[in-house]
């Protein structure tokens, strides 16, 4: 887990509490913290006006409703969408992620703009907001489907995920190894409405 004091590393560990109503009451306040030091985005109304050379990066680390939360209010990032993807089951539902037969992981599908934020730069921040060093797991939600992983979309994206987590696994902050995966992106499958930004809808 990191040990800083920034709104990123201090949501890993809330997110990682084993106490779940502690957990989300303390992470509910994060996020609403962080909300008032970012942009102005998240009051617009209607449709996000996309960027001509809008990005997607997709990762999982975790309950996909914390991760979208912290990366939506990152300045460059113009929209997110939860969902599942990596799986082999086709049209999956989160009742079939969660006994992790369908192979799926609960993802974040992030629209950012390469002008403003590079996707290096998300995955710095990826790595820091869950913990990374656990195998298919975090805190209390264990399974597949909470597994830590990178889906590039393209050889370019792998390259910078793979120098990204080499340079975690060197940085001597976690006494064990980065268990995240790097898995090519294959099909993406929107979450159901009710988890779209959960944390907004629900604080």
């Amino acid at each position: 887990m990191a040990g800083g004091s920034d709104p990123i590393s201090i949501a890993a560990r809330i997110w990682c509490m084993h106490n779940s109503s502690m957990r989300l009451t303390l992470f509910a306040a994060l996020a609403a913290f962080i909300a008032g030091c970012g942009d102005s985005r998240n009051e617009q109304k209607g449709p996000v006006p996309m960027p001509a050379n809008v990005q997607t990066a997709t990762f999982s680390g975790g309950c996909f409703w914390g991760v979208e939360d912290l990366i939506r209010k990152v300045e460059g990032v113009v929209d997110t969408e939860v969902g599942y993807t990596g799986g082999h089951l086709e049209n999956p539902t989160y009742d079939d992620t969660h006994d992790s037969a369908s192979g799926h992981a609960e993802a974040v599908q992030v629209k950012f703009d390469p002008a403003k934020v590079s996707y290096e730069h998300l995955l710095q921040l990826f790595f820091r907001l869950h913990d990374q060093t656990t195998l298919n797991s975090q805190g209390n939600d264990k399974g597949t489907q909470y597994r830590s992983a990178i889906f590039y979309h393209n050889e370019e994206q792998k390259k910078i995920a793979e120098k990204v987590k080499d340079e975690v696994n060197k940085s001597g902050k976690w006494k064990n190894p980065v268990a995240t995966t790097l898995e090519p992106f294959t099909k993406w499958w929107p979450g159901e409405e009710y988890h779209q930004d959960y944390l907004q809808k629900n604080p």
